[in-house]
């Protein structure tokens, strides 16, 4: 009985030791994706349709600033004061997003990525939504906190000098 009860403890320190090693290798993934590009993956998901979609404000300084105070009021908790990325949420001034086409971040604040802790928006009128992706795309792509984080207002992300160039 002795011998039986022995091997029983041993199996199941045996399968917890394996068990845990087994998660430990499941989430160093997760840990790394974070970290990399694919976070940015939900981009590629957005409908065509919805990609296709042109912002209204593409070349409204206006909508800049407004959208600077949407950001400012419901996004820089999570993403950082300068779009760079918070504790929360990714930075918005990454290649990936400033590279993705409008609609692609519109669907993307209208349907969240909850899974991933990013709310819906889609409360938020559709203008405000707007205002929010011309702001973001007025950022332009940035590897450090040292870019200015408030463009210009009327000054595409092409016609600004970038220390990237």
């Amino acid at each position: 009985m002795k011998e039986s009860m022995a091997a029983f403890t041993a199996t199941l320190v045996f399968l917890g030791v394996s068990l845990s090693s087994s998660q430990n290798t499941d989430s160093a993934p997760a840990k790394s994706e974070k970290n990399g590009a694919s976070i940015y993956a939900e981009l590629a998901k957005a409908p065509d349709k919805a990609r296709a979609k042109h912002n209204p404000f593409e070349k409204d300084p206006d909508a800049v600033a407004a959208g600077r105070n949407l950001f400012e009021q419901h996004c820089a908790e999570c993403h950082g004061a300068g779009a760079e990325g918070g504790k929360k949420g990714p930075s918005l001034r990454a290649q990936e997003v400033q590279e993705a086409p409008p609609g692609a971040i519109f669907w993307i604040l209208t349907n969240g990525v909850v899974r991933r802790g990013m709310p819906v928006w889609s409360k938020l009128p559709e203008p405000q939504r707007w205002q929010l992706v011309t702001y973001l795309k007025a950022l332009g792509v940035s590897a450090s906190s040292a870019l200015p984080s408030q463009p210009e207002p009327g000054v595409s992300p092409s016609q600004r000098s970038s220390p990237l160039r």
